[in-house]
């Protein structure tokens, strides 16, 4: 077997920050009654979990370890995968327990699904949108709301509400507010576009490049806004 050569030029291993929105749960006391009420957030709007980061903050309820599992499992049961914990203290070393996380930056409130069933489930997708590659939304996306079109291109007539999400696998067109959540390129289409008439969302990802409210020029919030890709970094501009 040949021996690398240690004076033998190699590329330096690369980095890259990357930002994500993360939902944080934060279980209070008792738990049976709060995971009752994770169950009925999850009936109004089954989707709002899917493809989110969640932080787990059991500075509230100081569980022992044993109590730390069990809530846990109660959470993978409901699919709701945890990447992180906070405030877990010592109970949440070892194995069996996702990574200690500390040190993040708190981000706007997501408005949970509203309790009319009606208004918060999910959107129902066209069997065969009538033209191939694109979806078109009438109505307004509402919050807990989450459209997933990885076939090609989204239009909304209407605005993306706070806590809403658009997942497509071209574009985006929003002809209201984006407020929520606007992922574009999601099939790895590194030329797609998210367009919109008035820019306040959440987070931002095109081709899995993200960019959170907090790393958003403010000077846009309001505006008329087409975001897309220049190589490894994300434009932003007015529209005219």
């Amino acid at each position: 077997m040949p021996v690398p050569n240690p004076n033998h030029s190699r590329p330096p291993i690369r980095f890259r920050g990357r930002s994500f929105l993360a939902v944080v749960l934060a279980p209070e006391a008792p738990v049976e009654v709060w995971l009752a009420d994770l169950d009925a957030l999850v009936r109004r709007s089954p989707a709002f979990f899917a493809g989110r980061a969640i932080i787990l903050d059991v500075t509230a309820l100081a569980p022992e370890r044993e109590e730390l599992l069990a809530l846990m499992g109660e959470l993978a049961a409901r699919e709701i995968p945890v990447m992180g914990l906070e405030g877990a203290g010592a109970a949440g070393q070892g194995a069996g327990l996702p990574p200690p996380l500390s040190g993040g930056r708190p981000g706007a409130e997501i408005a949970p699904p509203e309790a009319d069933g009606a208004a918060a489930a999910p959107v129902a997708l066209p069997e065969r949108p009538t033209t191939v590659g694109s979806l078109v939304l009438d109505t307004p996306v509402r919050s807990g709301q989450a459209i997933l079109f990885p076939e090609g291109d989204v239009t909304v007539m209407g605005s993306v509400a706070s806590g809403a999400e658009i997942v497509a696998g071209g574009s985006i067109h929003v002809y209201g507010a984006l407020r929520g959540r606007a992922i574009a390129g999601a099939a790895g289409s590194p030329n797609a576009r998210i367009v919109c008439s008035r820019f306040e969302p959440e987070l931002l990802a095109i081709d899995g490049l993200y960019r959170i409210a907090d790393d958003i020029d403010p000077t846009l919030r309001g505006k008329p806004v087409h975001v897309w890709l220049d190589g490894d970094a994300m434009k932003t501009a007015i529209l005219d």
